[in-house]
């Protein structure tokens, strides 16, 4: 999932069963704790297991709520947010986003293709003008014969397609996947060898707070989600790198990655649990996988009009550009629909593996609606949201909201503490107001400047 909303980028990242609420099925919520209480209750007439915590989950990590160590700050200032526009929260096209032998050859098929089609179109000028005609009429004759093997060859496509669907454990929704979980391990682990060599000098040592915030922060959601076999089968490793880049990912092999400049941009534990949920969610859900599989379909398709663009364009430069009419289409048809679908997908799940943690969900599209506004107060362009990878930061926020109401539920099946104090969406709201009128009080472009460097206002902090 980026947080950003950038151009196509490919990353490694992973499908989870979570403490759902549906009819006869049986649910656990794990949450970390030394002391754990057993509770059963029906539920739709089905039994769930909820390990309840003895403390809740900012007592569990206090250091979170001391802002002056540097953790997570304990006010929100969008003027301090670094360049949103490269907000990750994966890795980019750098992990590779399907297996070697496919990324070796990819570039091979589409040369394979451009020859031929070229070759077909420069064999037919070649032809004088009557075996031209001679070969149209042997067409005509046979066009239910040549139908008919462009219709198998449909077939054996289509066949293909269905073949190789499987449903998506928690979402149940039908999914292509070639390429396995097993195809992706070395691939991995050869992605987590070039991030260690890349920040290698820039790793926080486990003794640093904000590193060991991390380590609870995932550990603490891994073990309130032990009830998903793909959470509780993974080894979660934690690393935290000092960069200013507003950035985190999580590799398949689940090798967690967190920039500083996230810890800096968040504003509270609730904020940082939900987009590690979202992370953890990306591994699980075998995104990398899924897309992978997708686009490897995609691409052996284009292929056949590939070849037939460089067959039938009369000159290369016409060639050259429909094959790029032909990629732009299905970068904006398909590639990036679909990337902001599984982003969709990574948000839900993310926020159910949060409410089984019993962190307040409301504050997760808080966070979006300060990537809005400190994008707006930095005067960074709005890209359309057709034009990228990822949702808008509005929109994530207002998917969220219609999302929370459910993950409360959860979050009360789970026998979660109760939320206290007001919602934070809505002291969120009244910060926003309080900002509007003071811009309004502003007496000169002096003055103005002088505020914009060092605002007063903080926003909330839960």
């Amino acid at each position: 999932l980026n947080l950003s909303r950038n151009t196509g980028n490919w990353k490694l990242t992973g499908s989870p069963n979570y403490c759902g609420s549906s009819t006869g099925k049986g649910q656990r919520c794990l949450l970390d704790a030394v002391n754990t209480e057993v509770c059963k209750k029906a539920h739709h007439g089905s039994a769930r297991s909820c390990f309840l915590s003895s403390q809740p989950l900012v007592e569990k990590i206090p250091s979170l709520r001391i802002g002056s160590l540097g953790q997570l700050p304990n006010h929100f200032s969008p003027w301090n947010v670094p360049v949103l526009r490269f907000f990750h929260i994966s890795p980019s096209f750098r992990a590779a986003p399907a297996p070697l032998f496919w990324i070796i050859i990819k570039p091979v098929q589409k040369l394979f293709a451009i020859i031929l089609g070229r070759s077909i179109r420069k064999w037919w000028k070649s032809l004088p003008p009557n075996k031209r005609e001679l070969f149209k009429e042997s067409a005509r004759k046979n066009k239910w014969k040549i139908l008919l093997s462009i219709s198998s060859l449909g077939i054996l496509f289509i066949v293909f397609y269905f073949t190789h669907l499987e449903e998506t454990p928690i979402t149940g929704r039908a999914r292509l996947l070639v390429f396995g979980k097993e195809h992706f391990r070395e691939l991995s682990q050869m992605e987590y060898e070039m991030w260690m060599a890349e920040f290698k000098n820039k790793m926080l040592p486990e003794t640093d707070a904000r590193y060991q915030v991390v380590e609870r922060v995932v550990g603490h959601l891994s073990e309130s989600n032990k009830d998903v076999p793909q959470v509780s089968e993974q080894k979660w490793v934690v690393h935290v790198v000092e960069e200013p880049g507003v950035n985190a990912f999580v590799l398949p092999n689940g090798q967690v990655f967190v920039f500083t400049g996230l810890l800096n941009a968040v504003s509270d534990i609730h904020q940082l649990s939900f987009i590690l949920g979202h992370e953890i969610a990306h591994a699980v859900l075998e995104h990398a996988a899924e897309k992978a599989s997708l686009v490897h379909f995609l691409d052996f398709l284009s292929l056949i009009f590939l070849t037939m663009i460089w067959a039938i364009c009369p000159r290369d430069s016409l060639a050259i550009v429909g094959q790029w009419i032909q990629s732009k289409l299905q970068e904006f048809i398909f590639d990036r629909p679909y990337s902001r679908t599984l982003e969709a997908e990574a948000d839900k799940v993310g926020l159910q593996f949060a409410a089984k943690a019993c962190v307040d969900v409301r504050a997760s599209s808080v966070f979006w609606q300060q990537m809005e506004l400190a994008e707006t107060i930095q005067g960074q362009p709005k890209i359309p949201e057709w034009l990228s990878t990822h949702p808008s930061h509005e929109n994530r926020a207002e998917h969220l909201d219609r999302l929370i109401p459910e993950a409360l539920k959860i979050r009360e099946s789970c026998n979660c503490p109760s939320l206290s104090g007001p919602d934070p969406r809505l002291i969120f709201r009244l910060n926003m107001q309080h900002l509007l009128e003071s811009s309004k009080d502003q007496q000169s472009p002096n003055s103005t400047k002088q505020d914009l460097t060092k605002p007063k206002l903080d926003l909330p902090h839960t």
